[in-house]
């Protein structure tokens, strides 16, 4: 089946026609039916199946048709997301495929002046993409009206579990009516996730894709036993040797992540760092080289980089292993995205290797192990520019880091 046979509005797709969108993925081609019939759904796929699209193509559809039958004013559809960046990325597919509408989104979220998004707020919207602080300072405000809000949306619900967002989305379902459609996305489930979605919706159509291996069969991932301090030997090797590659580096903390910018700035490799201590300006700036390629290399932490779409990922290296096992489908979904392949590397130090078993156990199967000789492991070292013995300016890195002046948080 393609998206010209499915019936939805010409002016949807005109803009799927133009994004080259021409058959539905697997969690699209069954979702998508069931939205448009305003079905509850609980959707559970890989990460990089479509699964926005899969809830945005039918949204805009149904909520195109109510404005043309009902006249309706306001905020139609609520979106609630665990990161401002996942929320930023969400809004721009409404946009975009809701190019030829009269419909308009949103995103609201803090850690920026809230001037220009009451401005907004103000011009009238239909979709509201949100993470849960800023939209409930701006309800208590009286810039946010949530009575007309006939869908609602949770995207990454598993995230918000482990964020403890449990009470914000408890608190939401107060400001909106009983009834409306819910759609709840979700990368992984579990008996929170599944007793949560069942709480909020009615009789909900269950799609489930590849239950059986959460980690896409077009990503290729394995890993490599490195100890711990050799590791950005590895990683500048990586990078030199594909050059033309984007590549997604995931650490465990902030501190590390800014380490590997550092050690990669000492031999000439730029990269950028996303984290919880940037700013909102400096995480979307470098969200937005990476994605234009301006840096070849972006240093993320879990948080920083939940949820992000970014095309064209080559690599993901797990630079650190997480200690979250589920971490590790969401972090090497970033890459292999759509009908793309893609490579996931892991570095595991022997510290870290009760984690790599559990994340073998999450995954019911062995990670394929690169083999590494003696001789090569060395000649590795060997081919850094930097001193693998300068251990002074990497404590010099690290006392600068812990030593930076904190940034004062605006008021809100």
């Amino acid at each position: 089946m393609k998206y010209k046979d499915y019936r939805i509005s010409p002016a949807i797709k005109r803009s799927l026609e133009e994004l080259d969108f021409k058959r539905p993925t697997d969690i699209q081609f069954k979702a998508i039916p069931h939205i448009l019939k305003n079905e509850d759904v609980l959707g559970i796929a890989q990460t990089g199946t479509g699964k926005t699209a899969a809830f945005v193509i039918p949204v805009l559809h149904n909520l195109e048709e109510n404005k043309r039958k009902r006249d309706i004013q306001g905020i139609q559809c609520l979106v609630m997301v665990p990161t401002r960046e996942l929320a930023l990325q969400i809004t721009e597919v409404f946009q975009s495929l809701g190019k030829y509408t009269k419909l308009k989104a949103l995103t609201v979220y803090g850690g920026v002046e809230q001037e220009s998004q009451i401005s907004k707020l103000e011009q009238g919207i239909d979709i509201m993409v949100t993470t849960p602080g800023r939209m409930f300072d701006l309800v208590s405000q009286g810039y946010i009206h949530l009575r007309h809000v006939n869908t609602l949306i949770l995207d990454e619900a598993d995230h918000m579990l482990a964020l403890g967002f449990i009470d914000d989305i408890k608190d939401a379902l107060r400001y909106i009516p009983k009834k409306r459609q819910t759609l709840f996305f979700s990368a992984t489930i579990d008996e929170k996730i599944k007793k949560l979605a069942y709480s909020l919706v009615s009789k909900p159509i269950r799609i489930q894709i590849s239950p059986k291996d959460p980690v896409a069969k077009n990503i290729d991932h394995s890993v490599a036993h490195i100890h711990m301090d050799d590791k950005r030997f590895f990683l500048e090797r990586l990078i030199k040797e594909n050059e033309d590659a984007k590549i997604l580096v995931f650490t465990r903390t902030k501190v590390r992540a800014e380490r590997v910018v550092k050690a990669m700035e000492r031999v000439a490799l730029n990269a950028v760092a996303i984290h919880g201590d940037k700013s909102q300006s400096e995480r979307i700036k470098a969200l937005q080289d990476f994605k234009e390629d301006q840096v070849k290399v972006l240093v993320a932490t879990d948080v920083g980089a939940r949820g992000i779409d970014i095309p064209g990922v080559s690599y993901v290296v797990n630079y650190d292993l997480p200690e979250q096992t589920e971490y590790y489908v969401h972090r090497v979904g970033r890459t292999g995205r759509a009908k793309e392949r893609g490579i996931a590397v892991s570095f595991c130090s022997p510290e870290e290797k009760p984690l790599l078993e559990k994340i073998e156990d999450f995954l019911d199967k062995s990670i394929k192990v690169m083999s590494i000789k003696k001789d090569e492991y060395e000649e590795t070292l060997d081919f850094s520019q930097d001193n693998p013995n300068d251990w002074k300016s990497v404590m010099k890195e690290i006392d600068e880091w812990n030593n930076r002046p904190k940034k004062k948080k605006k008021k809100k």
